[in-house]
């Protein structure tokens, strides 16, 4: 048996041949990347991606490797590979080139995430926020009070001071794009509607992913004309260039579907950490003994019990049809209870089959 220390050294040198690899594969997708570019190519090419995954899952099994390790390694790689094509394709795209963009909110989170994403463009972005600018971004002391020159307005401030500044910019009436990125619409029906009334460039828009969203592929963004004819088509360009599946719907179809999408999705997993926090049992031993079902519920639960509580309280408390989803939840948890309680086997089983139907044709 040869000393620890060799065994190490050859790991470590194993490890930065790896390291070499990986860096040299990241320099061909990027060039792979730039040539989709300029032949206007799709950047994601799924029958691709399930070749090269067959491909290597084959290769692992010959040298005696777990081919779901190797499957699992490439996929994390691609989805870094893609990440880099996207963030590319955007640059290159140069979307927002000698524009000016005002992120008004612009210091929240997803404020940041918005000017990120437009400087990446090539916008100049300003941010006027009651907290002052993230680093090396200028920032307008009082939106009210600018000239509203820019050539794109983003709101992306709370609920109901989202309303306000609507109701603001309508009597301003700037020339620019504008839209919020609000989770709900309801609240600035009042908003929404003075400034279409006023004749702006106005739509609305939500993205369905959060902060820390490097990747859109997969992801979804909704966009509800308001006004303008052509204020979903300008603000939908902004987004060409990446990998997100756009969707466009009513207004006034909207907080209907969040109650469901975000309102009863938050309110299950509040609800199950909760119930954990309250069970007298300790997190440590409960995770000792966890089941496949259990750690995956547990995750998605540690996401949400991270998120801004204020903003999710928002997201009940200010959709009008927060009764309709959480009564669903409050009559399936009963409903639960009473067959468990009962012993109504075939009330449970109904329930699950009910389930496995529903869920089933939820691609069609």
């Amino acid at each position: 048996m040869r000393p620890l220390s060799e065994l190490r050294a050859e790991l470590d040198s194993v490890d930065a041949q790896l390291i070499g690899a990986i860096a040299r594969r990241q320099a061909i997708v990027a060039e792979i990347g730039r040539w989709k570019h300029a032949q206007g190519k799709q950047l994601r090419d799924y029958q691709r991606e399930r070749e090269v995954i067959s491909n290597v899952r084959a290769r692992a099994a010959e040298a005696g490797l777990d081919p779901q390790i190797a499957e699992s390694v490439l996929k994390l790689l691609i989805e870094s590979s893609l990440t880099t094509q996207e963030q590319d394709r955007v640059r290159l795209g140069a979307k927002g080139d000698g524009a000016r963009a005002l992120i008004i909110g612009g210091n929240g989170r997803m404020g940041r995430w918005f000017a990120r994403f437009l400087a990446a463009q090539g916008y100049t972005v300003e941010i006027a926020d009651p907290s002052g600018a993230p680093d090396g971004l200028p920032s307008v002391d009082d939106w009210a009070s600018d000239a509203l020159t820019q050539d794109l307005i983003v709101i992306a401030a709370p609920l109901r001071a989202s309303n306000a500044i609507l109701l603001g910019l309508a009597k301003r009436a700037p020339k620019g794009l504008i839209f919020d990125i609000g989770s709900l619409k309801t609240p600035m029906q009042e908003g929404l509607a003075a400034c279409a009334k006023a004749g702006l460039r106005i739509c609305s828009v939500h993205p369905m992913f959060g902060p820390d969203a490097a990747l859109l592929s997969d992801r979804h963004i909704i966009f509800m004309p308001v006004g303008a004819t052509d204020a979903v088509k300008d603000a939908r360009a902004l987004f060409v260039d990446t990998m997100v599946q756009p969707v466009e719907m009513p207004l006034a179809e909207h907080d209907h579907l969040i109650a469901y999408v975000l309102g009863l999705s938050h309110a299950l997993n509040i609800a199950f950490f909760s119930a954990l926090a309250n069970s007298g049992e300790a997190a440590p031993k409960l995770a000792n003994m966890s089941s496949t079902t259990f750690d995956r519920q547990l995750q998605i639960a540690s996401g949400v019990a991270q998120e801004n509580p204020r903003l999710y309280f928002e997201i009940q408390s200010l959709n009008a049809y927060r009764g309709e989803a959480l009564g669903a939840l409050k009559r399936a948890v009963d409903e639960l209870t009473r067959c468990v309680d009962e012993g109504d086997e075939i009330g449970f089983v109904s329930i699950m089959e009910r389930g496995r139907g529903y869920l089933s044709a939820r691609g069609k």
